[in-house]
């Protein structure tokens, strides 16, 4: 026994631990990346049929085998399809880990104060007159397709401009304004809705929307409730609800700037605990029904599609 012990422990190396430790880290991310979507549930599917797989070779199944390997041809192919959302999330997150953009000037992080103390005081505004309103900044993932599915704007960034675009008969009113560094780029932008089930059950469609383009992108949304009047915070598909202006301002602040080294323990500060999206929604809810937005609520205009309605 000590001697297959030995035999074994001498075949370790280094380069072994190593290769073990990043395949590991490789598989937790890629259940990350997908937990909480409908991927799971398809993954559970081809898991079964691998399983199935295995059971007819081992069996000598040789007319199910010589079937499934046909199949696998083309499910190659149809993955590719189905997971299209979760491999293009996947290669985003890839290349921010090599931006550059934490090379930023004193300028920039300026224009990012700049940025979200209007944000906030126009948000503040907007929930005291119950108004609703979705903003969208953009950060290192371009939002170019996003914004061309609104009105360009390409004008000057400004809390009467923002509240003017989110006027409660005006017909922007329902789209998402996109921000780039301190300009207005478009407004009555349409977004993708959550693909998470815990969204689509509990959120109405401006915050479903808000958590579908942070499932894709590392935009920084900000949500108004026309229901409620709460204003709401999502980066990375989690959500902060009931901010106060001086709040907002200095979370979006912080989001705003490249991350630094020390700067994850701040963002770590402002991101939810793991599993608290649930909890913090039930816990902001309070005694009175109106406290929390109804599924698919009427914070949006009947025909909103896309996290817009126009």
């Amino acid at each position: 026994m000590q001697e297959l012990l030995g035999s074994i422990v001498g075949q370790v190396r280094l380069t072994t631990l190593l290769d073990i430790a990043i395949t590991a880290v490789v598989i937790y991310w890629l259940f990350s990346l997908i937990r909480g979507t409908r991927a799971v549930r398809l993954v559970i599917g081809v898991s079964v049929l691998l399983l199935v797989y295995a059971l007819a070779q081992l069996l000598g199944f040789r007319l199910l085998t010589q079937l499934m390997q046909a199949g696998a041809v083309v499910g190659l192919f149809a993955l590719v399809v189905v997971f299209q959302p979760e491999l293009r999330r996947a290669l985003e997150r890839i290349g921010r880990v090599g931006s550059l953009a934490w090379l930023v000037s004193p300028a920039e992080q300026r224009t990012a104060d700049h940025v979200a103390a209007t944000v906030a005081r126009a948000a503040a505004r907007l929930s005291a007159e119950k108004v609703g309103a979705l903003v969208v900044l953009e950060r290192e993932t371009g939002l170019e397709e996003i914004a061309e599915t609104g009105v360009m704007i390409r004008g000057d960034l400004s809390a009467d401009l923002l509240e003017a675009l989110f006027a409660p008969r005006g017909a922007l009113h329902d789209g998402a304004v996109v921000i780039r560094g301190d300009s207005i780029v478009a407004a009555g932008a349409l977004l993708p809705l959550a693909e998470t089930t815990l969204q689509v059950e509990r959120f109405g469609t401006r915050h479903r929307a808000a958590l579908g383009i942070t499932e894709q992108t590392d935009a920084v949304v900000v949500v108004v409730s026309e229901e409620s009047g709460q204003v709401s915070l999502v980066e990375r598909a989690r959500i902060r609800r009931n901010l106060d202006e001086v709040q907002l301002a200095r979370a979006i602040s912080v989001l705003l700037r490249p991350e630094r080294p020390g700067g994850a323990a701040i963002r770590a500060r402002l991101a939810p605990r793991p599993g608290g999206l649930r909890r913090a929604a039930l816990a902001r809810r309070g005694p009175a029904p109106a406290a929390a937005e109804p599924p698919g609520g009427s914070d949006e205009a009947p025909g909103a599609t896309a996290g817009a309605g126009r």
